[in-house]
This record gives C-alpha cells, structure tokens and sequence, in this order.
C-alpha cells in the first residue's frame, strides 16, 4: 500500500507542485529569452507592455490547462481506469518536456507556452485521478493517511522545485530550459514503477463487474489472509449501486442525493484556494526583507516555507486517522484567522519597532503550518469520502474544476486586492477562513473509520429531511 502512494504520486501530485515552483526562479532569464527571439524575429525590441503579457500567458497558461485536465480526468478515470489514466497522463508530460526543452535552442516562445499547457493538463489529470485511486485501494482504518499521500508529494513537489531551481542548480541561465523540461522525470519513473501495481479494486468489481481480479487485487494490497473484510465493504457498495453506470457531472447536480455533498466539496475546494496562502507567497519577499535578510539569501529562506508544508502535511497524516478530520480542518481554519489577524497588525506597525518584522515572519511560517494541517491536506481527502464508486470521478471533475477556476481568479485579482487593501487584505481572508470553518462545523461529519456508505447515511437526513 505505501508503495502504491509513492508509484501514484510521483507522477499525480508531485507534477503540480513541482511546475507551480520550478516556474519562479527562471523569470528573468525568460524574459531575457523573450526579448532575443522577438528582435531576431522582428529586428526590433519587444514592447514592454507585450513582454509583460506574454510572461503572464507562460505563468497563466498553466491554470488553462489544469482546468482542462480537470474536466477529461474523470472520463479518463472511468474510461481507462484509474492506473491506465495515469500512465497514460506521463504522454502527456514528456511531451509537455520536449516542447520546454527545445523552445530556446529553436527560439521558439511558442513552444514554451504549448508545453506549459500541456504540463498543466497533465497536472489537472493527476489531481483528479490520483486521490480517487488512492482513496479506492485504501482500507478504511488507513483511508485519512494514505489520502495525505496526495498532499505529501504536492508538498514534496513544491520543495523539490524550489531546491532544483536554486542557482547553484537549474537555476543559472544556461540551464532554465533543462529547469522547465526536467518535468520528465517523474512522468518516467511513473512509467518504470506503476504498472507493478494492480488497478483500483473497486473500479474493477463494481464498474467492470470483475470479481477475479478485484480479489486478486485485494491479495496484493491487504495479504491473502486480510483482503475479505475488504471485499465484503467492496460488495455490498456494489449491491447498494444497483449496477447503476458512473455518473456525469451535470447528474450530480440534479441529485438530490448528493446535494449537500456536492455544496460542502464546492464551498472547501473554493476555501482551500482563497484562503490567503497565496497571499502569504506573495509577502514573504516582502517580510523577509524588513526583517533584514539580504535579497541574495532570500530564496535559502523561502525553502524554509516549503519545508514547512512538507513537514505539516506528513504530520497531518500521522495525524488524521488518530484525530480525524472535523478536528484538523476546522483547527487549521481557525488557526488559519487567528495569523491573519496577527499579521494585519504586525504589517500595519512594522516600522514602530524594530522587533515587529520578526512577528510577521513568525506568523508566515505559523499561517503556511496551519494551512498545511488541515486545509492543505484534508480537503482532497473528504472529495474522496463524501460519494460513492458511481459518483466519485465525477464529484472530482467538479471540485477540480472549482479549484483551477478559483486558482485563477485569485491569481487575476490579488494584485488589485493587495494595491487597494495593502496590508488590510488579511481581514478579508480572516472572514473567509471563519465562514468556512463554521459550515465545516455545522454541516460536513466526522467520516474517520466509516464506509462509504455510512457516510452516505450521514448526509441522508440533510438532504432529504427524515
């Protein structure tokens, strides 16, 4: 089982986090790249304007295309299954590496803000497609932590890129292109060490009715004397389904079944991402700077906030299955108000004292913590929890969905907070974190140790009232 996490993960989530990093440090020397190519090409200097709109699309472009993947993941999962859809999604990032590789060698920007699409396809894939294979393969007491799984290798992405783009490494100038196209390697080591692993027991008996090999499955993941338990919770999911086909997106909508499932997965998934830790990002350059660190050792530094959501998201999941998860999504958020309010303050009185950059960037480190407690992790975990086998690939298309259209948006608008409310815009995101974890509380159970279908059970008197 934990080697199933690291063979999924490696090529699911580890790919998102890795390329939202890997795309900061060599800002400049595209740019540089940029302003080469469009005057051999044009035998003039490119307009600062256009320079400017065409790094946005390279850095946005990337957002398009999670969405997209986002929207094809579910059917792939369905389509393929789960371990073919995510073999099949490594295609998709070496091609994505190729076309990164060879831009500057062909001077073609082109094919950079191509290969950024397609990396992001390839990421919106994998968000999707992992945690619902996870969450199927995971017996119910291990459900929470192997869930995680999908938080540690974000995490471990983000910090992997991070270090690879440091300027000792990747990050020097003549290396960018092979920065932006290493993204290969862990499509290949998916490919060397996926197809060990069987497919999702639950796909194979109760979407392709294949007893035999959802059994043999079970053998391989729980040992020939443990897998029964399993397959008895996998069967009597099957009988309650009714032989009932996977679902569309648009059906879960007309579902009153599933009605107020579908409102908590909407509301979280758009939580997790406006909760403010892109604006934390966004600050900490900032923070670090009056708190006298020189702009050289800046990028050390940030690895330290990378660190930080690795460590919170491996102690989330030793945590999970123990506490469970009202109690660390709910703390996180609350936690999560708590460093928005301390650090409105402390933005707002940083040149009083000169101890008071030091609590800004306590509370950074203390916000990144928080987040990666509960809203980091925990999130991916109750998409996986809250439906069962006939609505879950869809129920991920729309929280992925959710998640690449709020990632943009706030992407879009922060500058315009950030410019109007300056250090003011902690208190919009202190209101949201409050409001989501006060419907947490009221609405979404506890759904450690239970089935799918109890937790079903839960939800049946809020949605129908008896």
């Amino acid at each position: 089982l934990f080697l199933a996490v690291c063979a999924v993960g490696i090529g699911g989530t580890f790919q998102y986090g890795y390329n939202v990093s890997i795309i900061n440090a060599p800002t400049q020397h595209i740019h540089r790249f940029l302003n080469e190519t469009w005057t051999s090409r044009y035998h003039k200097e490119l307009n600062p304007d256009l320079l400017t709109f065409l790094w946005s699309v390279i850095a946005s472009v990337f957002s398009l295309g999670g969405l997209c993947g986002a929207l094809i993941g579910g059917s792939m999962a369905i389509r393929l299954g789960r371990k073919g859809a995510l073999l099949m999604n490594n295609v998709i990032a070496i091609l994505a590496s190729v076309l990164m590789g060879i831009s500057f060698p062909t001077g073609l920007f082109e094919f950079l803000i191509a290969g950024r699409f397609l990396i992001g396809i390839n990421s919106g894939i994998g968000l999707c497609v992992q945690p619902l294979y996870i969450g199927e393969v995971a017996p119910k007491h291990l459900r929470g932590g192997m869930a995680m799984g999908s938080s540690i290798f974000l995490t471990g992405g983000i910090l992997t890129g991070q270090i690879i783009g440091l300027r000792e490494l990747l990050g020097a100038e003549a290396y960018w292109p092979l920065l932006l196209s290493s993204s290969c390697v862990p499509a290949f080591a998916q490919l060397l060490f996926l197809p060990w692993f069987p497919e999702s027991p639950r796909y194979l008996l109760i979407d392709r009715g294949d007893e035999l090999s959802c059994a043999k499955a079970l053998k391989r993941f729980h040992g020939p004397s443990d897998y029964g338990r399993e397959m008895e919770d996998i069967q009597r999911e099957c009988f309650a389904s009714e032989g009932e086909k996977p679902r569309k997106p648009w059906q879960l909508f007309t579902d009153g079944g599933v009605r107020w499932q579908l409102i908590a997965v909407i509301l979280i998934t758009m939580g997790q991402q406006l909760s403010g830790i892109n604006a934390i990002y966004f600050y900490a350059t900032y923070i670090f700077k009056e708190a006298g660190i020189s702009a050289g050792k800046i990028p050390y530094v940030t690895l330290g906030t990378g660190a930080c959501e690795c460590v919170t998201a491996l102690t989330c999941g030793l945590l999970i299955d123990y506490v469970g998860r009202r109690y660390l999504i709910i703390g996180g958020y609350l936690l999560m108000s708590l460093w928005s309010t301390v650090l409105t303050f402390s933005l707002t009185y940083q040149e009083l004292y000169s101890w008071v950059p030091y609590v800004s960037m306590a509370s950074i480190f203390a916000f990144i913590l928080s987040f990666g407690l509960g809203p980091g992790g925990i999130t991916n975990t109750l998409t996986a929890e809250l439906f069962i086998q006939s609505s879950r690939p869809a129920a991920y298309m729309i929280a992925g969905t959710v998640s690449w259209v709020s990632f943009f948006t706030i992407g879009m608008l922060f500058p315009f907070i950030v410019n109007g409310l300056k250090q003011y815009c902690f208190l919009v995101f202190l209101l949201e974190c409050s409001l989501v974890a006060a419907f947490i509380f009221l609405v979404i159970p506890e759904t450690k140790n239970k089935s799918f279908l109890e937790i079903k059970k839960e939800f049946h008197k809020l949605n129908f009232g008896r």
